[in-house]
This record gives C-alpha cells, sequence and structure tokens, in this order.
C-alpha cells in the first residue's frame, strides 16, 4: 500500500514539475510523457485543483494563477520588513542618506534611535510618520512630480556637501551584471553623490522581485556594492553568487507573509 502511494505521489509531484516548466499542458501530453491512463491523469489533476495548486481547463490544465492583489499585498509585506531591519541598524545620532526609494522611505517610520538625521531627494518624506528624534532635511531641488522626487543639481550640489554616517538606497534591480539600477535617468546622479559621501556602511535595500533584475540605468557597479537587506525568497543562486562577491547580504525573514491566505 505505502509503495502505491508513493507511486501516486511522485507521478503528482513530475505532473507538477511539468506545468512549473510549460506553464500549461493538455492531459494527452502528459499521458504520454509519463506513460499512463489519461483518466489516470485528470484524477490526479482534480487531486491537484482540489489543493488549489493547478486550475484546469477542457482537455487541459495549466499552474493557478495567483490574484494579483495577493501578489501585490505579499511584496509589500516583504518591502515593510525590510524597512523594519534598515531602521534596526541606524544608531543614536546617526546623519543617514534615503534615497527616492519607497521601501527606503518607510524605514523612517520605524527608526526609534534618537537625534537622527535623515537627509533624503524624496519630498514625501515630509508626510512620513516618524519619532520626535528624527529630523528630516529635504535636499531641495527640481521636484520631478510623477514620483514626488527631488533631482537635479542643486539637489546633487547640497549632498555633496554633506557626509553621512550610513545610507540607505532603494533600486529597481541589482543583478551581478549591471550592478545597482532605477528607472529614472535623474536620479542616477544623487544615488551616486549619497554612496561617494557615506563614511560608513551603504545598504542596498531590495524585495526579492528585484534580485537578479536589471532596469534602465545603473547608478553604481556591483564591485561598489558592500551591503545588501533583501528578503528570504530572494532566489538562493543569486544571493550566492552576491556573497561569493564579498558583499553582506541580510535576509530579513518573510515566511510568515501570506499570499492572501
Amino acid at each position: 500500500m505505502k509503495r502505491s502511494r508513493d507511486i501516486v505521489d511522485t507521478r503528482r509531484k513530475q505532473i507538477l514539475q511539468i506545468l512549473k516548466k510549460t506553464g500549461d499542458i493538455r492531459v494527452m501530453d502528459i499521458a504520454s510523457h509519463l506513460k499512463v491512463s489519461e483518466i489516470t491523469v485528470r484524477r490526479d489533476l482534480q487531486y491537484l485543483e482540489d489543493k488549489k495548486i493547478i486550475e484546469r481547463y477542457y482537455g487541459g490544465a495549466r499552474v493557478r494563477q495567483e490574484p494579483q492583489k495577493n501578489r501585490r499585498n505579499e511584496i509589500a509585506v516583504c518591502r515593510d520588513h525590510i524597512a523594519r531591519f534598515a531602521a534596526s541598524l541606524v544608531e543614536d545620532k546617526d546623519t543617514i542618506f534615503v534615497n527616492t526609494s519607497s521601501t527606503a522611505l518607510g524605514m523612517i517610520k520605524y527608526i526609534t534611535a534618537r537625534d537622527v538625521t535623515v537627509i533624503t531627494n524624496n519630498a514625501n518624506a515630509i508626510l512620513e510618520q516618524k519619532s520626535h528624534s528624527v529630523k528630516v532635511i529635504l535636499t531641495g531641488g527640481e521636484l520631478y512630480n510623477i514620483k514626488g522626487t527631488l533631482v537635479g543639481e542643486f539637489a546633487k550640489n547640497n549632498l555633496l556637501r554633506v557626509n553621512a554616517k550610513k545610507a540607505f538606497l532603494g533600486c529597481a534591480g541589482l543583478s551581478l551584471e549591471a550592478g545597482m539600477t532605477t528607472e529614472i535617468l535623474n536620479e542616477v546622479d544623487l544615488n551616486q553623490a549619497m554612496l561617494s559621501h557615506v563614511t560608513g556602511r551603504a545598504y542596498l535595500m531590495c524585495d526579492h522581485t528585484k534580485i537578479g533584475k536589471n532596469s534602465s540605468f545603473t547608478s553604481c557597479s556591483i564591485d561598489t556594492i558592500t551591503d545588501i537587506i533583501t528578503d528570504d525568497r530572494a532566489p538562493a543562486e543569486e544571493v550566492e553568487a552576491l556573497r561569493e562577491r564579498g558583499i553582506r547580504v541580510n535576509l530579513v525573514r518573510a515566511a510568515e507573509v501570506q499570499g492572501g491566505d
């Protein structure tokens, strides 16, 4: 009996592996590939559908698509965990850089250290909740209305007059090939100014969806990066490759994050 159950479990795992690889497949093709009857395949597919792992359609099946809203909620919680962890790294009397990233901005409300000065080119920082011990200084500059960020020579020149102890920078993508990338060209020189004027550690904050991905414009190469804060859903092979380059990768636990369950 146990052997029979093992055979069934193995076959269902094989079907799921095929579906994950192909996206969708017809019953007859699964039956041919596994050398079993179509009736057997339909029973297995019914079991997987009952478990809400797949979706069946006439003559075939596909991997169950996670609702977009739930996916967005999952990523938002991961980013919030990253922000909380980043805030825990801030110490009394620190002056820190925070760039235009919403993940980096989110850390401000979690800072509990005293006499902290946040220097940022994110105009949305004035709306962010914060402790009375946290002071926010905006760089000034041209307001980029789409994102509510401050860019241009005025903002850059003001940043170059300051040295911060730590920097917390978000990004649109992070990979070995392209380094830290952003979607907005005007933000590149501001990110570079922050990185060049931090006397302590510079932390790149990015959730798992950005690890191994590239965006349009490079703010710094991978060799410039020393510290990353991401969640433990980041691709293991990418994390290992980053660590092999001598980068400290802080994995924030996101196991309790549920995609809408």
